[in-house]
């Protein structure tokens, strides 16, 4: 498919969601009772005058999907009535545990499983599956850090054993079990440091029992790429990926071990920012969350990673379609 006609393809997919959203701003009173089926109406973000003169800054790390969550809550923060500036330089989790200990940020948006590992330690296998479950886990060792972290999205940006739907439909794999037996004459690509993790090769290796023919490092830009030129048979892809919301080109195998941790998004905060900002703070960050499912979200990196669009564009027009701002 040409990139055209790719672009053409995402943009109508964004289309249904622009009105999805929509019918939820516009909530009738059925919906709103309970009674609809068990749709949320969404409300729009109205200015409080007490947050007004407080200023906050949101970080977020040089990434595309990072980018747009965080331009997501600061725009979101600001049409609460706070004074919002953005700092979109976090290279690392480590850097943005700094930043928010050292006051540089007030908050920014970090993935659960590696706020778990790189804050606190956590082996990526004793990271558990369930966001949530992982949320309420880590409260009181967030507190011990001085953090306040929002709830978790619903959506999980997570590793994934990507291939072609060709060579899924080829071989017959629908999940990573379906691997054994098979494997040995396949090359998985990842990143470097995925020959070593638990959660990569591995966790693959170890807990599936799977030998691949061959292992290609290769720099994370390059997940599709090697699929495309059939440089890799497999290769490790992001579940929020834009590439994905044309579900038919790509398939990801499912996980029936849990092995790959969950990468629901937490809003981290600082305690004191929390304390200073008032509960408006954490309770618009959760509400603009609604909405971001996880079609959602590949959607909206598909703007950003396909489209060309800018990080700001992107969250305003979420923002906008699915009913937070006017």
């Amino acid at each position: 498919m040409s990139g055209d006609a790719r672009l053409d393809a995402i943009f109508a997919l964004l289309a249904a969601f622009v009105l999805a959203f929509g019918v939820a701003a516009c909530g009738g009173d059925a919906d709103s009772s309970g009674d609809g089926g068990g749709e949320t109406s969404v409300t729009a973000i109205e200015a409080n005058p007490d947050d007004k003169g407080i200023e906050l800054t949101v970080g977020s790390k040089n990434s595309a999907e990072q980018s747009i969550l965080g331009e997501i809550y600061a725009q979101a923060l600001e049409a609460a009535g706070y004074t919002v500036n953005t700092d979109p330089r976090l290279g690392s989790a480590r850097i943005g545990l700094k930043a928010l200990e050292e006051g540089e940020i007030d908050g920014y948006p970090e993935y659960a499983s590696t706020a778990l590992t790189s804050f606190f330690g956590f082996a990526p296998e004793d990271v558990p599956g369930d966001a949530q479950q992982a949320y309420q886990d880590s409260l009181d060792e967030f507190a011990k850090k001085g953090l306040a972290p929002a709830a978790p999205t619903s959506f999980s940006s997570a590793d994934a054993v990507g291939l072609l739907t060709s060579t899924a439909e080829e071989l017959d794999l629908a999940s990573i079990a379906d691997l054994e037996g098979v494997s040995a004459d396949l090359t998985l690509a990842g990143s470097p440091e995925c020959r070593q993790r638990i959660d990569c090769l591995q966790g693959l290796e170890d807990n599936y029992g799977l030998s691949f023919g061959e292992f290609t490092p290769v720099d994370i830009e390059l997940r599709y790429e090697v699929l495309d030129k059939g440089d890799a048979d497999l290769s490790i892809l992001f579940t929020t990926d834009g590439q994905l919301a044309e579900s038919d080109e790509y398939t990801l195998l499912e996980d029936g071990q849990g092995l790959l941790p969950s990468g629901n998004v937490l809003f981290v905060a600082s305690q004191e920012a929390v304390d200073r900002a008032g509960p408006d703070m954490l309770e618009t960050v959760e509400k603009v969350q609604e909405s971001l499912t996880l079609e959602v979200m590949q959607e909206l990196n598909a703007r950003l990673s396909l489209g060309r669009e800018k990080p700001e564009a992107v969250a305003a027009d979420y923002l906008s379609e699915a009913g937070y701002v006017q």
